[in-house]
């Protein structure tokens, strides 16, 4: 049975979304099988981080949030302005600031006594804090002021934006490092608020920081891996194809740029798969598993188990940037306002918990499923309340509250779906493999 679980669950994925590539339209099929594939790269993520190691992280967003300015600090071009008017003080704050670190550095392994190595290091911290905002205020002040309606910040490098996915990873796991060194060793229920916590200062300053990101002002128009929908309607070769289809340029067009992000989403997606399969299976995954199931006994074996935490972490964490990076690609757009901890990061955790926790295919399985269900709860809950109320006037107070409540159908299907896989099959739709099943 167990054999025969994942291809039965990818075989009804499959057929879902071409039920509503003919039910309701290509576009839209299209569109939730692309977010589905990033979706399983962030399952794959947290599932290297929980199902490997036991790590709770609720941080997920903040990870995605630095892969997406990623897309923005690689794809856009720079504003020479801005780097006129600012730079050189941007630059100068950033060197007050590695000087005060080497500063507290020198004083923690010089100064023996206790007492004055602390205050010393206080001392430090606050002289730091202010010779810093000494150049940085003006510097950002000068740059958010270069027509703050189109930059007010300093751009990016220009390159193409596929560079930003593994810049996107290297921020989020520097970003896993330092939060990994601060963090890890505490108990899991503070690891997991203080993974939060980190979350939340990352977006509030991609919200706030306009010389960096822009701010809720957002950044749009980022360049694409794959052709424009106004390039190929122009071209002749393709609305030969087009007539051949016997459909609109503009129409195959949309379709054609959507098939192409997906390809290069499957095989980004299945090169993961590999990597991580490989992983899991080796010495490396047997010994990760035994530190999850149980820390003192491998501790006592001469494991390194904050070593081996910190090291996973920093892995999922990168393949979260990674994500982020790839979801800022489709979007063509970074938007700080959009990125929702508490909401997006419980929807993750959703498909990892019922796609099965330890499980590569299972996670991916899980981030179809429920995204497939977070779209189509929506107008399949609208559906449902105009058939129920049908009878009932258009002005009717209780059939405008029901089909108001309709996007509500989200959370409930969510919640529904947990309860039933956690009563039913409480290691997910495809379990974890024991060594039983192995053999």
């Amino acid at each position: 049975m167990f054999k025969n679980r994942p291809l039965l669950i990818f075989s009804a994925i499959t057929i879902a979304l071409l039920a509503v590539g003919f039910g309701q339209s290509w576009n839209v099929s299209l569109t939730i099988l692309n977010l589905c594939l990033i979706s399983s790269i962030m399952a794959l993520g947290l599932n290297m981080q929980w199902g490997y190691a036991g790590l709770p992280n609720l941080g997920v967003m903040g990870f995605t949030a630095l892969g997406g300015l990623a897309g923005v600090l690689v794809s856009k071009p720079p504003v020479i302005e801005a780097w006129t008017v600012g730079g050189s003080n941007l630059g100068l704050a950033a060197l007050m600031l590695l000087i005060s670190v080497g500063v507290i550095v020198i004083i923690r392994r010089l100064v023996k006594n206790k007492k004055i190595r602390n205050l010393l290091t206080v001392i430090g911290i606050i002289a730091g804090y202010f010779v810093v905002r000494m150049f940085f205020n003006p510097a950002v002040e000068a740059i958010e002021a270069v027509d703050s309606s189109r930059t007010g910040y300093l751009g990016g490098a220009g390159l193409p934006i596929i560079f930003s996915w593994v810049i996107g990873a290297i921020l989020a796991g520097a970003a896993a490092w330092v939060i990994g060194k601060i963090s890890l060793g505490l108990r899991a229920d503070y690891f997991a608020i203080a993974t939060l916590g980190i979350s939340e200062i990352i977006i509030a300053i991609l919200k706030n920081e306009d010389w960096l990101s822009r701010g809720v002002k957002n950044v749009t128009g980022l360049k694409r891996p794959v052709p424009y929908e106004i390039d190929l309607q122009e071209s002749f070769w393709f609305i030969d194809l087009s007539s051949w289809l016997g459909s609109s340029a503009v129409d195959i067009s949309i379709i054609f740029v959507k098939i192409s992000y997906a390809i290069i989403f499957v095989i980004v997606l299945l090169l993961l798969i590999w990597i991580s399969e490989r992983a899991l299976n080796s010495p490396w995954g047997r010994m990760m598993k035994a530190i999850r199931d149980n820390e003192d006994a491998a501790a006592a074996m001469g494991k390194n188990v904050k070593n081996r935490h910190l090291q996973v972490f920093i892995m999922g964490a990168a393949i979260l940037g990674l994500a982020g990076a790839m979801l800022t690609t489709l979007d063509g757009q970074l938007t700080p306002a959009s990125y929702s901890p508490l909401r997006y990061t419980f929807v993750i955790w959703v498909m990892v918990i019922v796609g099965g926790a330890g499980n590569n295919w299972g996670s991916v399985a899980g981030a179809f499923t429920i995204w497939f269900l977070w779209v189509e709860a929506e107008p399949a809950g609208l559906w449902l309340m105009e058939q129920i109320t049908s009878n009932l006037p258009d002005e009717n107070n209780f059939r405008q509250h029901l089909i108001k409540g309709a996007p509500h159908m989200r959370v409930i299907v969510m919640g529904a779906i947990l309860l039933l896989v956690l009563r039913f099959s409480p290691r997910g739709l495809i379990p974890e493999r024991t060594r039983q099943q192995y053999e």
